[in-house]
């Protein structure tokens, strides 16, 4: 008697990573649509779509300019993420929209390009004087899927003068580098972004430059991340023991559990 074939599993779609959507939407389209030869084609979106001149150049610039604002958007409210940090990066990428506006070359055009890391840094300073420092927010965030035992954990240690005092250097860290980004940033652009606002050389130049530091950027973002983690285990550690950590919720339940300190 002979057995009926097994019937094939169907194949399972891979999905692809938001990382490179992220990519695709935020670097790679932009520099497509301001290059004024894409990929060797001869194809220039300002030439082609937007019928060339000053005028066709600005239209492409600032079609660049607004796709990341829009794939942003949409991913907020597709993903209906309302945490803390999305809605500040959600916030950054409205400003750069609105930025886009401002039809400035030479100097100010490098100032523009970098004034959401400006404002960022600046406001990431003023809270460490206040009782929230805004680098709790990306605490608080990372806890949101925590159980409601872990997340009181963390709460009752941030409340913490020693923890609080990481939080505040972690923050000021944070803005620091943020700062030194910004000004990097415009550094590079002021020198290679010096052709006249709505002209071919300039639509390329801002391409060269937004893919010259996009790396370079995160890396930057990245190394003030990690200061002001270290800034902040140093200081729970220093309070709650070797191993203690606001990233690992359950062990610090257990110190303070171990402490008789109230969790709630």
């Amino acid at each position: 008697m002979s057995q009926a074939a097994p019937t094939p599993t169907p194949a399972r779609k891979t999905r692809v990573p938001k990382t490179v959507w992220d990519l695709i939407f935020t670097l790679l389209i932009p520099i497509m649509i301001l290059s004024p030869n894409i990929l060797g084609s001869g194809i220039s979106i300002a030439e082609q779509v937007f019928g060339g001149g000053t005028a066709g150049n600005i239209r492409a610039y600032l079609l660049a300019a607004l796709i990341p604002v829009g794939y942003v958007v949409w991913d907020l409210a597709v993903n209906r993420n309302v945490s803390p940090v999305a809605l500040i990066g959600g916030a950054g990428a409205l400003l750069s929209g609105a930025l886009a506006f401002w039809y400035v070359d030479g100097f100010w055009y490098a100032v523009k390009d970098s004034a959401r890391s400006y404002l960022t840094g600046v406001l990431f300073l003023l809270s460490a004087a206040t009782s929230v420092p805004l680098f709790r927010v990306f605490i608080d965030a990372s806890s949101i899927g925590e159980s409601p035992e872990h997340r009181a954990a963390t709460q009752a240690a941030m409340r913490d003068p020693g923890v609080h005092r990481g939080l505040v250097l972690g923050t000021v860290v944070f803005a620091v580098v943020d700062l030194i980004g910004g000004v990097v940033n415009s550094a590079v652009n002021y020198s290679r972004v010096t052709a006249k606002f709505g002209t071919d050389a300039f639509n390329a130049q801002v391409a060269e430059v937004n893919a010259l530091m996009r790396v370079p950027g995160l890396l930057i973002s990245l190394a003030g991340v990690l200061g002001a983690v270290w800034l902040l285990n140093r200081a729970v550690k220093a309070r709650y023991g070797e191993g203690a950590s606001l990233f690992e919720p359950g062990k610090l339940a257990e110190r303070l559990r171990e402490r008789g300190e109230p969790v709630a």
